[in-house]
């Protein structure tokens, strides 16, 4: 698949494609369905299949200091979309200049002229161009002049933890900030994943028995709420049941918030200065201040057997990818 950072990356002499735009921000179930369409609109038309997206979040640079929460950051996103067949991801650098564009500049600036458009493919809320004024039903009737399709995707409606609503990278965030990673999941299609560069810490963990990695995660990234998770560590590869730490350590009065993953039964290992991933599959149990050490090391130890169990019992499609 090939990656692309702005305009001038698209190579010379580029033909017609199929493209959607969009944040598309954790590339959950609802983008997945998009992403698709997409995929298949291209294949029937024998044409490449593009995904436009844009790099900051428009919003931190409409409303600076808004920027929300990331699902996931943009090389995990193109990984994601290739995996659904895409042929080539646009990541627009988004400027205040950028943001001025009208929606018939915006269309001829990046569809028309750069990547000739044969298809678009959106979700029903599509909106683009300055203060958002351009709707599906412009972006079709600009498709009448610049000779170029509309498909517009219903997003799917979800149950319990989502009350019906449909799949939307704000009912993700909302769900990771609560805590309940298994419902995010659900709108993921996946374990909700954190990245980042393992930094040295407290070391407590290796004193108490139970080493961890402390991962210094990616600016933005949607950490869920603070407690104990049973899920994976993930280093050169490989995915390594753990029980995972989000917090502040109220045990030792910690002021800065971590996520620590232990690596359930792996010995020896030296992960300092890797970039890693921690995918959370189940939430085990708030943070606790113990009355003893001793007291502390017994729930860490059925902590880490219930997050054992977790693990070892989920079904294929809830373990990483």
């Amino acid at each position: 698949m090939q990656r692309w950072r702005g305009l001038e990356d698209i190579p010379e002499g580029w033909g017609r494609s199929v493209v959607t735009i969009g944040s598309y921000d954790g590339v959950h179930r609802g983008h997945q369905l998009i992403i698709g369409r997409t995929v298949e609109r291209a294949r029937e038309l024998g044409v490449p299949a593009v995904v436009v997206t844009f790099d900051p979040h428009p919003s931190e640079v409409v409303r600076p200091g808004s920027h929300p929460p990331l699902l996931a950051p943009h090389d995990r996103r193109a990984d994601l979309m290739a995996e659904l067949g895409v042929d080539a991801v646009l990541v627009l650098p988004f400027t205040r200049e950028f943001s001025k564009l009208s929606p018939a500049d915006f269309v001829v600036k990046v569809l028309v002229d750069k990547l000739h458009a044969r298809s678009v493919v959106e979700g029903p809320n599509f909106r683009f161009g300055h203060r958002a004024a351009g709707t599906v039903e412009s972006l079709a009737e600009l498709g009448e002049t610049y000779d170029y399709d509309v498909l517009v995707v219903d997003l799917f409606e979800r149950g319990e933890a989502g009350g019906g609503l449909p799949f939307s990278s704000t009912l993700a965030r909302r769900l990771v900030g609560e805590g309940d990673v298994a419902g995010a999941a659900e709108v993921l299609g996946r374990p909700h994943r954190v990245e980042g560069v393992v930094v040295r810490g407290a070391q407590r963990g290796r004193e108490l028995g139970f080493p961890t990695a402390n991962v210094e995660t990616v600016p933005h990234t949607a950490v869920p709420a603070d407690g104990v998770y049973a899920g994976w560590l993930t280093a050169s590869g490989e995915a390594m049941p753990a029980a995972v730490s989000v917090g502040m350590n109220p045990q030792f009065d910690g002021v800065d918030r971590t996520v620590e993953a232990y690596a359930i039964d792996r010995v020896g290992l030296e992960l300092y200065g890797e970039h890693v991933a921690v995918d959370f599959l189940a939430y085990i149990r708030g943070q606790e201040k113990f009355a003893t050490l001793d007291a502390l090391l017994r729930r860490m130890r059925e902590d880490v057997e219930r997050c054992r169990e977790l693990v070892a019992a989920a079904a294929p499609e809830h373990t990483p990818r």
